[in-house]
């Protein structure tokens, strides 16, 4: 079953065509890479699939319900949370605080103090932030502050962010971009885990392909704001329109 159906996606910007008849279906409960080169479309894309550009024509449908028109935090709502390139985090508060900040704003798309002043809502968010800070392996830091942390953790305290959220797609923006290869390797297997005991369905956009191939189970291909190619990993490894749009002719 689709969760996520891009149907004729075109976007412009003055005279530049940066999405050109996007199609993609994404299956609930698996993991759907996108790749292609610098500006092929994906982070264009992204953004029609998050609310923040309105595709010229075309249609984005989520579980059923269509997302354009919609602003980003009501799209938020319907259970679509994006996961930034350079992690989104609150550098002047504590990881606990970070991780129960998104679960007030889930509640209406800003803060609820009323939400909040319900004992049994504070001690049931207080418990489930604590219960993502272990899976993360950063329960034992929750005190410090956000900003003293290295990437990888900041990006380990981000997806604990969104998962408070209890999404069903998650958008993930080159979730190792700037990474070491142990935190990346440390993040695969992270989102392997979360795929795992968690029924959320994610997209992810990499230009690492250790990363894609380690995690995707279908692979989009953009070059030219459109998809030139779509399939499985070991499909994709081997096709030639892959090797030159993406790589200049050199094998993946």
């Amino acid at each position: 079953m689709s969760l996520l159906e891009v149907k004729g996606i075109n976007k412009r910007f003055g005279g530049l065509k940066a999405l050109d008849n996007v199609n993609i279906q994404v299956e609930e409960n698996t993991i759907h890479a996108i790749i292609g080169p610098n500006g092929a479309g994906k982070s264009t894309l992204l953004n029609c699939l998050v609310g923040k550009l309105e595709p010229d024509e075309g249609s984005v449908t989520f579980n059923g319900s269509s997302l354009l028109n919609l602003s980003p935090h009501k799209i938020n709502q319907l259970g679509v949370v994006r996961v930034f390139q350079t992690p989104e985090i609150f550098g002047d508060l504590t990881i606990m605080e970070n991780v129960v900040i998104p679960a007030l704003a889930a509640h209406d798309g800003s803060f609820s103090l009323n939400f909040w002043n319900r004992t049994s809502s504070r001690k049931e968010v207080m418990d489930e932030a604590e219960d993502l800070l272990r899976d993360m392996n950063l329960i034992d830091q929750r005190e410090m502050v956000a900003s003293s942390m290295s990437r990888g953790d900041k990006r380990r305290l981000e997806l604990a962010m969104c998962l408070i959220q209890h999404p069903k797609l998650l958008l993930l923006d080159e979730p190792t971009a700037g990474m070491a290869r142990a935190d990346t390797n440390n993040t695969i297997d992270l989102l392997k885990r979360i795929g795992q005991e968690r029924n959320i369905t994610k997209v992810i956009i990499e230009h690492d392909m250790h990363v894609v191939f380690s995690l995707a189970e279908k692979v989009s291909v953009m070059a030219q704001g459109t998809v030139i190619v779509e399939g499985k990993p070991d499909e994709i490894k081997g096709d030639e329109r892959v090797q030159e749009a993406y790589l200049g002719g050199a094998h993946l």
